[in-house]
């Protein structure tokens, strides 16, 4: 059973940074794509970024390309999320998702889900 834990989460200030981390265990993750979600407070949740685990492609939403950065350290099995230029409107509960194969780009493709981890950003 794939698990999947968060942390980074915080309070920033508009235009600052921040780095999620997932740490993933359980699973066979040569073959699967890690992914994060994010859900704000009345919304639904939404794609944010995805990585193969193998070879590392990534894939980003219009939303967050070039402010949001997805990378894997494979000896840790863990993803991050590094955040830049953060907004107001990037706060949310942000969760890390795994599927096997290709990119978890929408919730029902996601077959593992982490807990979450609440991004503050204030103006």
């Amino acid at each position: 059973q794939v698990q999947l834990v968060e942390s980074g989460g915080g309070l920033v200030q508009a235009g600052g940074s921040l780095r999620l981390s997932c740490a993933a265990s359980g699973g066979t993750f040569k073959s699967y794509a890690m992914g994060w979600f994010r859900q704000a407070p009345g919304k639904e949740r939404e794609f944010v970024a995805a990585i193969l685990w193998s070879g590392g492609l990534t894939y980003y939403p219009d939303s967050v390309k070039g402010r949001f950065i997805i990378s894997r350290d494979n000896a840790k099995n863990t993803v991050y999320l590094q955040m830049n230029r953060l907004k107001p409107e990037d706060t949310a509960v942000y969760y890390c998702a795994v599927r096997r194969g290709s990119y978890p780009t929408a919730v029902a493709l996601v077959d593992w889900w982490g807990k979450g981890t609440l991004v503050t950003v204030s103006s």
